[in-house]
């Protein structure tokens, strides 16, 4: 494709439209989830006791890290499952649902089977009261019991997503999450059943969402088939390449978020609280720019699924102006009113004072993440994981470290200058694979 092409294409009115009905409808879905989480720590928090909300807590923490841990298998069957579409095989529709379903399973199987390693693990990191280790074990032990419908929901949300159907994502989101707060307050203020009943209320909405969304899938479907070869150890090892891959990438990742969270608490209380603070900002740039990957890895893949050199270059650059847009909308509105964002999550006057001297960090944080987040979301509708996690070892054991050593000297803003560099390394070490793979053609192959 000549560049005058690629700019008269540039404006196609349709490939924007299909970013936005992807992005809007996930960034909302995005949005529900931690604002529902809000409603069990109101609901911990009114409780006969401080240990229930922070047992209950750190339990849900604990859980929350190896499901975030798992998520390569949202990633892959993202990517799978756009590209199926985009083949318009039904064969290959059916197989990357089914499929990504039973690596959901198996991943739940080996989660309960360690669930005694798990929860001893993050007692032993949490360093707390016997009290509170209590309460850790009573919701816990309930909780993860939802882990083979949040395994499975991983596999189907994620190729639902791959066949662009956001708008039912949010839907079944939003049930899930509404079903979760009645039961909660059921279960809590009504029958009385404290944690035990804020973790089951939890388990039941999993099961729900992987229920409603499993009947949606295969209403996708239209006519859902199963083909016993799917499952032999040929046909899976590639699926479990791609999911390897992806782990070892999400492992690395962990790794170096884990490394600034333990720096910054060997720093001091100051320190650590601020890494908080700058946490929720981050939080807030995931909930945007995620939607965006998740509109490009959904029409990447299709694309690539079509074999279609110039429909993957287009998407991607359709999807980069939006990525960008909103990434420097998140700039300046932190420029405007970072020290107000500041105030509401602290009150402290010793820590919003401390914040200013951290918040060009924060400002830069969104232009400098997004390139990393968009070409996470190419690269995962081109179902190139290798490249994922090169770009991630590379930039963590590259990049990350060494230069944190080299600003060692600035201590706790050692840490986020090392972060940003190892965030810009990962956009263009990714980027620069991709615009080799476009000048040789080799995107859609």
């Amino acid at each position: 494709m000549t560049h005058s092409r690629i700019l008269l294409n540039f404006f196609q009115t349709s490939l924007h439209k299909k970013i936005l009905l992807i992005a809007l409808p996930m960034i909302l879905s995005n949005v529900t989830t931690p604002l529902m989480g809000l409603v069990d720590t109101a609901v911990l928090g009114h409780m006969d006791g401080a240990h229930y909300l922070a047992g209950a807590s750190i339990a849900a923490l604990v859980i929350t890290q190896v499901y975030w841990v798992c998520g390569f298998l949202r990633m892959t069957s993202t990517g799978l499952s756009a590209q199926a579409k985009g083949s318009n095989q039904a064969d290959e529709n059916n197989k990357s649902l089914f499929q990504g379903i039973l690596i959901g399973f198996v991943l739940a199987g080996i989660i309960l089977l360690f669930s005694s390693q798990i929860l001893s693990a993050g007692i032993y990191f949490a360093q707390t009261s016997s009290q509170i280790e209590t309460i850790m074990s009573e919701y816990f032990s309930v909780r993860i019991w939802g882990a083979p419908a949040a395994m499975a929901n991983l596999a189907i949300i994620g190729w639902l997503i791959g066949q662009q159907a956001a708008k039912k994502v949010l839907v079944i989101q939003i049930c899930g999450n509404l079903l979760n707060v009645v039961l909660n307050f059921w279960f809590v203020l009504g029958l009385g059943l404290e944690v035990y009943g804020v973790a089951l209320a939890t388990v039941i909405s999993e099961y729900f969402i992987f229920v409603t969304s499993l009947l949606v899938a295969l209403q996708v479907l239209g006519k859902p088939m199963l083909k016993k070869q799917w499952f032999s150890l040929a046909n899976l090892t590639p699926l479990f390449s791609l999911n390897a891959n992806t782990f070892i990438r999400n492992l690395v990742l962990q790794a170096c978020i884990a490394f600034l969270i333990f720096s910054g608490v060997g720093f001091g209380t100051q320190a650590a609280a601020i890494n908080a603070i700058i946490m929720q900002f981050f939080t807030l740039i995931a909930l945007g720019l995620d939607g965006v990957a998740f509109a490009a890895e959904a029409l990447v893949g299709e694309h690539k699924g079509k074999k279609d050199h110039d429909g993957v270059v287009q998407a991607s650059l359709h999807g980069l102006v939006w990525s960008t847009l909103l990434a420097v909308a998140y700039s300046l509105v932190f420029y405007c009113w970072g020290m107000e964002i500041t105030g509401l999550i602290t009150d402290q006057t010793s820590l919003q004072l401390a914040m200013q001297d951290y918040m060009l960090y924060v400002i830069l944080l969104p232009i400098i993440a997004h390139w990393c987040f968009y070409f996470d979301g190419i690269f995962v509708g081109l179902t190139r994981a290798k490249a994922m996690r090169n770009s991630m070892i590379f930039s963590g054991l590259i990049i990350y470290f060494p230069s944190f050593w080299l600003f060692s000297d600035h201590q706790n803003q050692g840490l986020w200058i090392a972060m940003l560099l190892f965030m810009l390394s990962r956009g263009v070490t990714l980027g620069g694979y991709f615009s080799h793979l476009c000048q040789k053609r080799l995107v859609a192959v």
